[in-house]
């Protein structure tokens, strides 16, 4: 899984050459400016919302009470920092909302952008249809709608196990490899949907390549360190990305695609 990892991270820089290349900025700019302010907007009110959140929780369960009674320095200091875990994890689960939302609204451009991406690099041409079009945006609302699901479960999980001292101060990091892999995941279906795999394969080889979605994930949400630009830059790149992991292990994933 590690070596997909790598693989997945260097098809980043091959992404931006090959945007340079063959000049496709203004299918990158314009949908990467929308992204970029429904981004801000959104994490301003997700993140008034999750401390909401955690305050109203603590405060119906009684428990900063409880934890005054105690006049311990220690167990405040615990109890803090299991809030701050708790916020982290649940601007995760925002974002993941918000991230699927944006699937589905830019699913005509990533689907474009990753057929470009190959047909450029295959030197063919994939033919157009309203029909496919349709097919394949129903496709894409259905798997964002079974990954959103799955997330949920497991970002419930990680949050129940972040109220547990010490064992829970790593769930920010699990919460963080499960939102890469299944953004990840998203980006490099577009390849195989291209290719009629069905959902149920799709979801089969990419669970069996596991480290081309985390990889991919990863770099899209390192990119958000850097404002604006990053922002804008980080969907399209990670689409075209994704494509060209897919291309790089093509023979490696069309022998289980085969089985």
């Amino acid at each position: 899984m590690l070596k997909e990892i790598v693989i997945a991270i260097q098809s980043y820089g091959k992404a931006h050459q090959f945007i340079r290349k063959n000049r496709l900025w203004k299918w990158i700019i314009i949908p990467g400016i929308i992204y970029a302010l429904l981004f801000m907007v959104s994490m301003y009110f997700f993140g008034k919302t999750a401390t909401n959140v955690i305050e109203y929780f603590t405060k119906a369960i009684g428990l900063s009470d409880w934890i005054q009674t105690f006049q311990n320095s220690w167990l405040g200091f615990l109890f803090t920092l299991g809030g701050i875990i708790l916020w982290i994890i649940l601007m995760f689960f925002y974002f993941s909302l918000f991230k699927y939302l944006w699937l589905i609204l830019g699913s005509p451009i990533f689907a474009y952008l990753s057929e470009k991406t190959e047909a450029t690099l295959e030197g063919r041409e994939y033919p157009f249809t309203m029909q496919q079009l349709v097919k394949d945006a129903i496709r894409g609302v259905k798997l964002a709608a079974r990954n959103t699901i799955w997330q949920t479960v497991y970002t419930i999980s990680i949050m129940i196990v972040s109220f547990i001292p010490v064992v829970g101060w790593a769930t920010p990091i699990l919460a963080m490899f499960v939102e890469c892999y299944y953004y990840g995941f998203s980006m490099l279906d577009y390849s195989f949907e291209r290719r009629k795999i069905s959902p149920q394969q799709s979801i089969s080889i990419i669970g069996q390549h596991k480290g081309l979605a985390i990889g991919n994930g990863m770099i899209f949400y390192l990119m958000h360190i850097v404002p604006i630009i990053g922002w804008v830059l980080a969907p399209a790149y990670a689409v075209i990305a994704a494509t060209i992991s897919i291309m790089d292990q093509k023979s490696q994933i069309a022998v289980v695609n085969e089985q």
